[in-house]
């Protein structure tokens, strides 16, 4: 234990960033998370429990870059209208409320492991709360599966949540290790909770859609709009557009150009006027020209205009070719707005390939071994250099307050080791806590499950990590890989437990709130009803099958 007064400002500055980051919005004090993280950190240097030297040097670079770079390739995804596919996929062919939810747990937890988790509960919840309105459906069983599986799905890869980029990078597992080790759990995790979910709303979603009471709203296809991936604050949620699930379908082949095509269109129908117009008068004009060729005996063309200008012959067949010209011109200008309109419309359509391109080209050279955080630093100046135009627009959409929130709790954690209140806790509980054994397994995995519902679980893996790890090591190598595993696989299923156990969740609540055009609250209680039993269910049958 460090000095007694080192070890008191040290639990105070510690205190005031648990309670912050927690209860965002606490009465006495509502700065909200990044803020709170910020304070904590500041009051550890002020207190003299580090050196500014040391809190600098608590910052971990390679966490930020790498979340940096899965933002901005997320935000460059969503401008691909790769979200809008998912939603698609979700509804169609639907075959009623159990293959819904069951679509809902499947691509839920496949989009928060390569997307991360908040992302696809961002972007997903309006998709699903309007499908299950147009089902006639209630919105419960699938917003709880849509939160619940996405944080069981982004158990299995660094890359799906920010406890996950932790342990990734201080643990070196690479990406390949990291997802072989945790699939199998998280395959069987996200069955067992589809089929906890139907056994506890069978008799619900089992009523047949009735064709006169259901809403005819269609499902929401523009915008998937901006977000931000802030555990902080809810203010990334926006809210999607209510449009015809027809009008998705022509959109994402026209989106671009349908304005300026509308445009020209309105365009072309007023010049046509104005050219026949034109064409009568010329009418007239010709026939006169004809009585004075007739009489002039010249064929072919007239001597003169009415205006005295000999310049401009206009031919005897004209009679007809003053209408007939201006359909050609108005034929030859609609032609040329839609080819314009199909050159943009296939520019885009090479735009998304490549973006879609260099996407699976990151996720293989994770999969290869390459350094993570480079790795998606790459593919998102990639992305900003494709785009060809000022990316200023697409960065702002990274939540460079989730990155500040980092910083400060990097900080604050390493002030509150330096008190050595943790070494300690773990040092009692360690000899009990060992992964050789079955019960070390189990009271391991309760630790982990407690202290991710009261300190959070990227805390918690910072807190317990490297303790963690150095316990195993003594054990064997593939002990230590194996309890950074559980470490993921505890902590991120963990989050399901509460409504307050994850961002994931409180984002999924928050969006169906805010929803108009059908809000629903989804409270604290009926969450925990499910969360409780499928959170201790799903954890204790995943940890077997984690492979170290």
């Amino acid at each position: 234990m460090a000095p007694t007064v080192k070890v008191v400002l040290g639990s105070i500055a510690f205190a005031i960033f648990w309670v912050l980051a927690v209860f965002p919005a606490v009465p006495f004090l509502p700065v909200g998370r990044t803020a709170g993280s910020l304070l904590g950190a500041m009051l550890m240097v002020i207190f003299h429990v580090i050196s500014p030297d040391q809190a600098y040097a608590a910052i971990d670079l390679p966490i930020l870059g790498l979340l940096f770079g899965t933002m901005v390739v997320s935000v460059y995804l969503e401008r691909a209208d790769m979200f809008k596919y998912l939603g698609m996929v979700l509804s169609w062919r639907s075959r009623g409320g159990k293959d819904l939810l069951c679509r809902i747990c499947l691509i839920s937890a496949i989009s928060s492991a390569l997307f991360t988790n908040d992302t696809s509960c961002v972007v997903l919840t309006e998709f699903v709360l309007k499908i299950a309105r147009q089902n006639n459906l209630p919105p419960q069983p699938f917003l709880l599966a849509l939160a619940s599986s996405a944080n069981i799905g982004s158990s299995a890869t660094p890359i799906g949540n920010p406890q996950n980029l932790v342990i990734a990078v201080q643990s070196k597992i690479a990406f390949g290790e990291f997802l072989v080790g945790i699939l199998p759990a998280m395959l069987i995790g996200v069955v067992v909770n589809a089929v906890l979910l139907l056994c506890l709303f069978w008799r619900v979603l089992s009523i047949e859609k009735d064709e006169e009471a259901a809403p005819n709203d269609a499902i929401a296809e523009d915008n998937a709009t901006s977000h931000r991936f802030s555990p902080a604050t809810m203010s990334h949620v926006n809210s999607m557009n209510s449009q015809e699930w027809g009008a998705m379908v022509s959109s994402l082949s026209a989106n671009v150009n349908s304005g300026h095509v509308e445009t020209l269109r309105s365009r072309v129908n007023q010049g046509e006027s104005d050219l026949w117009r034109a064409s009568n008068s010329g009418v007239e004009s010709q026939r006169s020209s004809n009585v004075s060729k007739d009489e002039t005996g010249g064929a072919g063309f007239s001597p003169t205009r009415e205006d005295g200008d000999s310049s401009r012959r206009i031919p005897n067949s004209g009679l007809s070719s003053g209408p007939t010209n201006g359909h050609r011109d108005v034929a030859s200008f609609q032609s040329a707005s839609e080819k314009e309109g199909a050159i943009e419309r296939w520019k885009q359509l090479l735009w998304k390939t490549c973006v879609y391109l260099i996407t699976i080209g990151m996720l293989i050279s994770l999969l290869m071994g390459l350094n993570m955080s480079w790795t998606a630093i790459t593919a998102a100046l990639a992305l900003v250099v494709l785009d060809f135009k000022d990316a200023q627009p697409c960065l702002e959409k990274v939540s460079y307050s989730l990155l500040i929130f980092f910083c400060g709790m990097f900080i604050t954690i390493d002030g509150f080791n330096k008190t050595g209140i943790p070494k300690t806790l773990w040092d009692a509980m360690e000899p009990y806590a060992r992964i050789d054994h079955a019960g070390g397994i189990a009271l391991l995995a309760l630790v982990i499950l407690v202290l991710s519902n009261v300190a959070s679980n990227v805390p918690t893996v910072l807190l317990l990590g490297a303790r963690v790890a150095a316990s195993a090591a003594a054990i064997s190598a593939s002990d230590e890989k194996k309890a950074w595993l559980i470490l993921a696989w505890v902590s991120t299923v963990a989050g399901n437990l509460s409504l307050l156990g994850s961002a994931a969740n409180l984002i999924v609540c928050e969006q169906a709130r805010r929803a108009q055009f059908s809000s629903y609250t989804l409270s604290f209680w009926s969450h925990l009803k499910f969360g409780l039993p499928s959170t201790l269910i799903v954890i204790a049958i995943g940890l077997p099958l984690i492979r170290g």
